[in-house]
């Protein structure tokens, strides 16, 4: 089946294919984030350095304007963003200890 852009679609199968192969593509972009994370663990001297709460407001402020700019609903991908930070903090103290 050919994925269709969203405005292209006419049907909610081809918009649920559509959905079903970004997800796939934003798996696959997170994989390469968590990478850096694990690069962070690796290069950072000391477990209590991942946390950096002024590099996570920069991270989130980033993703903010990027969303406003796109026309998006800005607060929802702060939102979004939050959960991801945080899980990207938990993801380097895992790996920060398995060192």
């Amino acid at each position: 089946m050919t994925i269709l852009s969203g405005p292209d679609c006419t049907t909610m199968t081809e918009v649920r294919a559509g959905v079903d192969a970004l997800d796939r593509e934003l798996v696959a972009l997170l994989a390469r984030r968590f990478a850096y994370m694990d690069a962070a663990a690796r290069i950072k001297p000391e477990r209590g350095h991942v946390r950096d709460e002024a590099r996570k407001t920069q991270v989130i402020e980033n993703a903010r304007a990027e969303a406003a700019r796109l026309g998006l609903p800005d607060a929802a991908i702060a939102d979004l963003w939050e959960g991801l930070v945080e899980a990207s903090i938990a993801y380097e103290l895992a790996a920060f200890d398995r060192r």
